[in-house]
């Protein structure tokens, strides 16, 4: 990237996962071709590419979990698996002519805003480049969080995230320990529980685990998906409206969940027999408060006679010792970990400095907020697809994604209205009054008031995650981008200071 040391871009995406590929797309459709996206992997997929262990796949519905101007009439399941979810986005990247704009093993170490040219100086490990816009799509299922158990270094076996599983391990025989129980966990451990030797699950709090209504999607349908769209968009509506159905009973009225958690309490019972097991994977919190994770197949792998669990979190590794909080002892050849990510603390708010001179990561330390799930106030230009208060409950993410992708276009569009030398910083007093607005509508929801402790909620014990409505609530008010919530930025002509006018 010698050759491109002062190369300055209108538009600098971050990530080539759903978001990044999709802000990527919007931007060609609305005739923006002066963009890069950053990838620091050698290939599109973000946590789809990332997450590759045995059994990985999604809990969405694959005519759901894709984008609205790309069906795939040829999804081979009810839910598909992480093999046909990377491939669908290669072939979205190939399809939209995004590789021309993608710049791969080109990790963003700093992000600076320069107040005097009014445009953002993005280092990366092939060089330095300036944007006049950054749109964020890191994500939050990126980085692996892994806990800080106190002898794991001196632990002499393998260990390892299931994000970045290690396919050169070899399994078969081996004495496994698996470290938690959430979506990564309950698809691997089916998966895995064949052929290693020993499996045991170290369990801190248990899940409410659903059947998984999944099916091979026939040759008919795909034939009929193909030859009629409106099939096809039929179906990805349907989808669609059971789950608009649902948000009340999340967001408004918990107590209307009841009879899923007695689904879900007999979905348990049909298996696991014995009443202490039964005790041990029943929670006890209300069903919703933490994700619900669906599986036909988990229950009865810890039926297995080389399956054990563990009611209790990792405490401590003593050599190839792993003791529970409980003082369960077991011995392993290998670790593995489904301890989740960094979620409420992105790393990557640690490399964005704006323009008072501090990171987004310092302005978020006591939770993260920003405007429309987009906007953090002193960080002119910088907008983030799948912000605070932007994830979902019991939907499909993408939906949430092409709204942003709205917000992003049209915040492009308001620049180029403008004119000139141009850019816009949300309020502070907008920042508030929107996480205002939806901290106390998060009061009566499941995830506030189900009883738990979810990675929805941040240290200070703020829901910085979900949303706390419908889907097409979302889209209705990131339809357009608001003025009157921005500041509208002008580098003077001779000083180069920045001028401040009141937005119309």
């Amino acid at each position: 990237m010698a050759e491109r040391e002062h190369e300055h871009v209108r538009v600098a995406v971050i990530g080539s996962g759903f978001g990044g590929l999709g802000a990527a797309v919007r931007l060609r459709r609305a005739g923006i071709t002066d963009f890069v996206v950053l990838e620091r992997r050698e290939a599109v997929g973000g946590t789809w590419h990332d997450n590759s262990y045995p059994g990985c796949a999604c809990d969405v519905p694959s005519h759901l979990y894709s984008f609205s101007f790309a069906p795939n009439p040829q999804w081979p399941r009810s839910f598909s698996g992480q093999p046909h979810i990377r491939a669908y986005l290669e072939r979205v990247t190939d399809t939209f002519g995004l590789r021309q704009h993608i710049r791969f093993n080109c990790e963003v170490q700093q992000l600076t805003w320069d107040t005097d040219e009014l445009h953002w100086v993005i280092e990366t490990g092939q060089g330095t480049l300036t944007a006049d816009l950054v749109v964020s799509a890191t994500g939050p299922l990126s980085d692996p969080k892994i806990p800080d158990i106190p002898g794991l270094d001196g632990f002499k076996g393998k260990v390892f995230h299931s994000a970045q599983w290690d396919h050169d391990y070899d399994l078969r025989g081996k004495r496994i320990a698996m470290i938690g129980t959430g979506a990564s966990a309950i698809q691997i451990v089916p998966a895995i529980q064949p052929t290693v030797g020993r499996l045991t699950l170290f369990q801190r709090t248990p899940a409410w685990v659903m059947p998984r209504v999944d099916r091979r999607i026939t040759g008919v349908e795909r034939w009929l998906h193909t030859m009629l769209p409106a099939t096809r968009y039929l179906r990805r509506q349907l989808l669609w409206g059971i789950r608009e159905l649902q948000v009340s009973a999340f967001t408004k009225r918990p107590a209307e969940l009841g009879l899923v958690q007695r689904l879900a309490a007999a979905h348990m019972k049909r298996v696991i027999k014995d009443p202490q097991t039964r005790r041990q994977l029943t929670p006890d919190y209300r069903i919703g408060c933490k994700r619900i994770l669906l599986s036909n197949d988990f229950y009865p792998a810890l039926t297995k006679e080389n399956v054990d669990l563990v009611a209790s979190g990792l405490r401590e590794v003593r050599g190839s010792t792993l003791v529970a909080a409980d003082g369960t002892e077991t011995e392993a050849d290998a670790i593995i970990f489904g301890t989740g990510f960094h979620v409420t603390d992105m790393p990557i708010a640690k490399k964005v400095k704006g323009a008072n001179g501090t990171t987004l990561a310092e302005e978020w330390k006591e939770g993260m907020e920003a405007l429309r799930g987009a906007s953090a106030a002193g960080f002119p230009n910088f907008l983030t697809i799948i912000g605070p208060n932007t994830g979902l409950g019991n939907s499909s993410m993408i939906l949430m994604i092409e709204a942003q992708l709205n917000y992003m276009v049209d915040f492009v569009r308001q620049l180029d209205t403008l004119g000139g030398k141009v850019a816009l910083d949300a309020r502070p007093a907008a920042v508030r009054a929107w996480n205002q607005h939806l901290q106390e509508r998060m009061k009566r929801t499941v995830w506030n008031t189900g009883g738990c402790d979810s990675w929805y909620l941040d240290a200070n014990g703020r829901n910085t995650t979900v949303w706390p409505g419908t889907t097409s609530e979302f889209r209705k008010v990131t339809k357009e981008v608001r003025l009157e919530e921005y500041e509208v930025l002008r580098a003077a002509a001779r000083q180069g200071a920045q001028q401040r006018e009141a937005a119309a």
